[in-house]
């Protein structure tokens, strides 16, 4: 039993990096295909286009800081604090990465047809990035009540 919970220690350890990044990647992604869609059919406006679909690369910034934060040893006392954390907030991150992204692309469609409307319509994504940031201070307060060892 206690070789599991180091496992998920581990895990924990590293899941809000590796969760976020899987995340970003899939919500860049999204959000670049709108990009070079819009670039396609615009004759200005491209670098705001190309600037949107990187907004969903921050939560791999967030992941990468709450895996400093949890750095500790993996032991029976600490295993269940760092995978709880870990991989709640890296699962956080991913979801939120994913659909920031297609709120993204969203707005790189929206604002394509009617270029008065780009502030505006970024609106929804920074709304999923405050749930983000969420995650990512919660998971650095509770870090703080997991002992050193």
């Amino acid at each position: 039993m206690n070789e599991l919970a180091i496992a998920l220690g581990w895990a924990g350890l590293y899941a809000p990096i590796a969760l976020g990044a899987i995340g970003s990647v899939i919500g860049c992604a999204v959000a670049g295909q709108a990009a070079i869609g819009a670039m396609l059919e615009t004759e200005r406006g491209h670098g705001r286009f190309v600037g949107v679909s990187a907004m969903p690369s921050s939560q791999v910034v967030y992941g990468i800081v709450v895996m400093f934060s949890l750095q500790r040893e993996v032991t029976a006392n600490t295993a269940g604090g760092l995978a709880g954390i870990g991989i709640l907030c890296g699962v956080a991150l991913l979801f939120s990465a994913m659909r920031q992204g297609a709120a993204c692309a969203s707005a790189i469609q929206a604002s394509k047809a009617k270029p008065e409307i780009f502030g505006l319509s970024l609106a929804p994504a920074a709304i999923v990035e405050g749930f983000a940031v969420f995650a990512f201070i919660f998971a650095l307060v509770a870090a703080g009540g997991i002992p050193q060892s």
